[in-house]
């Protein structure tokens, strides 16, 4: 069994040290023999992460390969990840440069894609937080929470921040990373939709963990609120291409506009129960409104606007 762990990286040098440094701790215990490689992509010009990869290469325990992608945008990153893996491999892993796995995490991926013969396994995204003062509204909100899902769940789309694919579905797709998503994220929401659509198998694994490092500059109202609008705005988007049918538009409409009422609504009482749930009221209605930006065929194009890394 050969596999691809690859990570797009940009702007993000110490997280990519503590990836590194984490992959270097892998065990595989229930799988077998397996041939590894580390797949890296920097989208940034100054070259730091072939820098960062030099420095682990003498003790790194599996092969590690370390390319560079100047257009700008995850899309060309991912992309390019994909050409540069090796041929003979079997499955490609996606993990971002915020995160560390679990010593066990790729195991549990190959474990359960056995397991439930899927195309696709998903797991957990912990959040760690990089400030030990965390405000208490942001905890209380549960605004990072990990998704969560029944073991061996089969499930209608996946995300690049932890996943394994089988390469066949690099090879029998017409199409991987769409680059109309390059600035503005939701490829991977694009992408697994249509894996999902054409027939592929995404299940859930409550055992292949992985930490994301949130810095202080995310725990803020403004960048909750703008990820609400931009991440339900591209799974509208995502949807109102794959299903075109007046059905489908109808029912979107229809939860867009619940979730702005809800908001609404529950705006006058969130105001008496705490900055939390006045910042979840705002939260539902920026979603609403992210639905319905999706359906007009826009998408909120955040990191072209922030400079702000993609994943």
């Amino acid at each position: 069994m050969f596999v691809s762990i690859c990570v797009s990286t940009y702007k993000r040098p110490e997280g990519l040290r503590n990836l590194l440094t984490g992959l270097n701790q892998l065990t595989l215990d229930g799988v077998g023999a397996v041939d590894i490689e580390v797949v890296i992509v920097d989208n940034e010009a100054k070259g730091r992460a072939k820098e960062i990869c030099h420095e682990f290469e003498p003790n790194f325990k599996w092969e590690l390969k370390c390319f560079e992608e100047l257009r700008q945008g995850v899309t060309y990153a991912r992309n390019k990840a994909l050409e540069c893996i090796h041929s003979a491999a079997d499955f490609v892993v996606f993990i971002d440069d915020d995160e560390v796995p679990a010593p066990n995490w790729l195991d549990a991926l190959l474990l359960a894609q056995k397991k439930y013969e899927a195309d696709i396994v998903t797991g957990p995204v912990m959040p760690c937080f990089e400030s030990d003062s965390v405000p208490g509204w942001v905890l209380n909100g549960g605004y990072f929470e990990a998704r969560k899902f029944a073991e061996g769940e089969t499930l209608k789309v996946a995300f690049t921040n932890n996943t394994l694919v089988h390469t066949k579905l690099f090879r029998e797709m017409s199409q991987t990373f769409d680059h109309k998503f390059a600035l503005t994220g939701g490829e991977d929401t694009d992408f697994f939709m249509r894996a999902y659509k054409a027939g592929y198998k995404i299940v859930w694994t409550n055992s292949a963990v992985v930490y994301e490092t949130i810095p202080e500059s995310r725990t803020t109202i403004s960048w909750i609120l703008k990820r609400g609008y931009r991440s339900w705005a591209s799974h509208s988007l995502c949807e109102s291409i794959l299903y075109p049918s007046i059905k489908v538009r109808l029912m979107r409409i229809l939860k867009a506009t619940t979730l702005v009422l809800m908001g609404v609504l529950y705006f006058p009482i969130s105001v008496f129960l705490g900055k939390h749930r006045l910042v979840s009221s705002f939260l539902l209605i920026c979603r609403g409104f992210g639905s319905f930006s999706g359906l007009l065929g826009k998408n909120y194009q955040e990191y072209a606007q922030t400079n702000m890394p993609v994943n």
